[in-house]
């Protein structure tokens, strides 16, 4: 069995009683930092073998996990924080554990991509996630060109060290529409900036970005809900 286990993106209490539950039970932990998970495994208690598993562990490690899966180990997946394939590592892992077929199982929990979308303050009946983009201007405003004309509410992941220059390259391609950019999402220092880009960008000038950033972009001919 493989567990896909969402983990909190900052307020530690956003656990549910199913992902401790699968926590304590399971055979082998694997996570991207071992660190990390394991303040988390620390704060309820929890004591079991830890693996590092991330973007570059390579195809050895996916082969690792597997044969242990088909031995019978039980393995919960978690990411940093969130729910693991959402711009996280897992996926090769989950497509080898189903190719051998093996039980995947996914327990819902926390995720930035929501948490931002829903207190945004635009549309959340129909959205599409990007995660992050590539750090090239250019392939960042080949996104916005292919998706200027789409309707859903567009919803992505930035760096506080390209904040600034992703919302100017968006304004730029896909005019000046509403926005949302949240940061720290749950924790002490949450925010979220609501507004047009244009007034987003000049913000950001003022201000150093810091933290983890979720941003959340009106679709194409949206009806204007922030104003």
């Amino acid at each position: 069995m493989l567990y896909l286990v969402a983990t909190p993106i900052g307020n530690l209490k956003d656990i549910t009683l199913r992902a401790l539950e699968v926590l304590k039970t399971a055979d082998l932990i694997a996570c991207e930092d071992t660190r990390h998970t394991g303040r988390l495994l620390e704060r309820y208690e929890i004591k079991k073998p830890l693996v590092s598993f991330h973007d570059h562990s390579g195809s050895g490690r996916v082969q690792e996990l597997a044969a242990k899966l088909e031995q019978g180990t039980v393995i919960a997946l978690v990411s940093d924080a969130g729910t693991p394939l959402l711009s996280d590592p897992g996926f090769p892992l989950v497509r080898e554990a189903l190719r051998r077929g093996i039980r995947v199982e996914s327990l819902p929990g926390p995720s930035a991509c929501l948490a931002a979308l829903l207190v945004s303050g635009l549309p959340a009946n129909q959205f599409s996630f990007f995660g992050f983009l590539a750090p090239k201007s250019s392939q960042r405003k080949k996104n916005f060109t292919q998706v200027r004309e789409r309707e859903d509410t567009l919803v992505y992941y930035e760096s506080p060290f390209r904040v600034l220059k992703f919302l100017e390259e968006a304004l730029e391609v896909l005019g000046d529409r509403e926005a949302a950019v949240a940061r720290e999402l749950t924790k002490k220092f949450e925010e979220v900036a609501r507004g047009r880009l244009s007034q987003l960008v000049e913000k950001f000038k003022r201000q150093t970005p810091r933290g983890e950033f979720v941003i959340v972009i009106a679709g194409f001919e949206q009806k204007s809900v922030l104003s």
